[in-house]
């Protein structure tokens, strides 16, 4: 209501939507922009947009990385925790190479981080970021090795050194790509600011000493630098490690809770500095993930990682997807009958629910044993089958209804439905209901092979 009091209130529906109240509620939702509300432009309006912009600003400045398609946002958030409202970007994963790495080498690595994909409930998931960081202290060979890596990407970029000469040289190959630089510290600040201003890219402030963290970050946004990301350490083991996930809430709440706008920037974790204690790469690559996981639950926006490993990079990145995952919504999918294989009129018929993560499970379990089937998808609102069987969203009339609008006796000649094990109770009034035999599946849909063996094809019906 207050985001509507600001609108014009004109209802033109410019915007695409039938009144300004329906348009503030987007607003809230970021699901639309203040700019497609032209009226608000006009001469009139100024202060009101001036206001509404100020409202909508989000409690951590926002920052975009990148460019095109893959370009990447950070930080926005609104909430400590997303169970207040949601988060909004996830943290951005940025895999490191580095420029002592073999050209051949090199550019295998940079396509593995920028090819690598995993599906996930319903989404392919996908890497943020490639981090090239100057080992060799050259300025040239660095600018070689970025000019080598955008050869191979079209991903945004992190441009890693504390020499303000090397990081010019990476920037002349790469500054139109809006590449993220760290860093600035204590000795380098008046250099790098320069850049910043040159080149006019994102930089990231370094220090473990807030007081210093803040007064870079005051310097560099008094000089007109907006796009800026904080980085107070990241220290491996024991009590560094204790004290730098301390430094993180305490930035975060100063920024988010307290007003502080000196420090309300985007967070960067280097989870990286595993490697500098642990010499053996199983155990390096286990204590990075413990690390990239704590701080991608509290509270960093984006990190820089090393093992590009499936044991530790999946378990970083499926942790980012469950916690940036909307809570006030649950995954769903569209309901339907699916084919699953190449089913005939003598196949089975399986029912579930439209929770993505129990409709994927399903679907994977009978694709990945070969069982030619359709898979009948109810829409519960997207809850589980034992929650919407006791809710209500899974009932019989949902059943019957959902076989009758996919035509599913058009597909199958012997009129039996399998219903998940843990919705057994609902077997007998579906029949009445339905006039379909139902028979009862298994309550682990990984168990179907076995329940198949010794229940399908069923005794009658063929």
């Amino acid at each position: 209501m207050e985001i509507w009091g600001y609108l014009p209130g004109t209802n033109c529906g410019e915007c695409g939507e039938k009144t300004c109240l329906a348009f503030a509620s987007l607003l809230k939702e970021r699901k639309k922009r203040l700019e497609e509300c032209t009226p608000l432009f006009e001469a009139k309006y100024t202060e009101k947009q001036k206001r509404l912009a100020e409202l909508l600003a989000p409690e951590i400045r926002e920052i975009e990385i990148g460019i095109g398609a893959r370009a990447g946002k950070i930080g926005g958030e609104e909430v400590m925790h997303r169970h207040e409202l949601t988060f909004f970007n996830r943290t951005a994963l940025a895999y490191d190479v580095w420029d002592t790495m073999e050209e051949g080498e090199l550019r295998e690595r940079v396509r593995r981080i920028n090819d690598w994909r995993k599906f996930y409930i319903g989404e392919f998931l996908t890497l943020d970021a490639i981090a090239v960081r100057s080992v060799s202290g050259d300025a040239r060979t660095f600018a070689e090795c970025v000019k080598d890596v955008a050869e191979e990407t079209d991903l945004p970029l992190v441009l890693c050194s504390f020499d303000a000469k090397v990081l010019e040289e990476g920037l002349k190959e790469v500054s139109d790509r809006n590449p993220l630089i760290y860093a600035a510290d204590k000795t380098n600040w008046k250099e790098v600011l320069g850049l910043v201003k040159s080149y006019n890219v994102p930089v990231t402030v370094f220090s473990p000493d807030l007081d210093m963290l803040s007064s870079l970050a005051l310097t560099f946004s008094s000089a007109g630098v907006e796009d800026i990301v904080l980085d107070p350490g990241t220290y491996p083991t024991g009590e560094g490690l204790a004290n730098s996930f301390s430094r993180f809430i305490r930035i975060k709440r100063a920024g988010m809770l307290e007003g502080n706008k000196v420090v309300a920037y985007p967070l960067l974790s280097v989870p990286l500095t595993a490697w500098m204690i642990h010499d053996e790469a199983v155990e390096a690559s286990y204590w990075e993930a413990v690390i990239a996981n704590l701080f991608i639950i509290k509270y960093a926006d984006i990190m820089i990682l090393h093992s590009i490993e499936p044991y530790s990079l999946i378990a970083e990145r499926t942790l980012v997807a469950n916690i940036y995952t909307d809570p006030r919504r649950p995954v769903s999918v569209e309901a339907g009958l699916r084919e699953i294989g190449a089913p005939t009129e003598q196949s089975p018929l399986f029912l579930t629910t439209n929770f993505a993560l129990t409709y994927y499970t399903v679907e994977s379990d009978i694709s990945s044993n070969k069982i030619d089937s359709y898979l009948l998808v109810v829409d519960t609102d997207g809850i589980g089958v034992e929650a919407a069987v006791a809710g209500g969203q899974l009932n019989v009339e949902s059943i019957k209804e959902t076989l009758e609008s996919y035509d599913a006796e058009k597909k199958v000649k012997h009129r039996t439905l399998v219903i998940p094990g843990l919705a057994a109770r609902l077997s007998g009034e579906t029949e009445d209901a339905t006039g379909w035999t139902v028979l009862v599946g298994p309550r682990d849909s990984g168990r179907i092979p076995d329940w198949m063996n010794t229940n399908w094809p069923p005794q009658t019906g063929f």
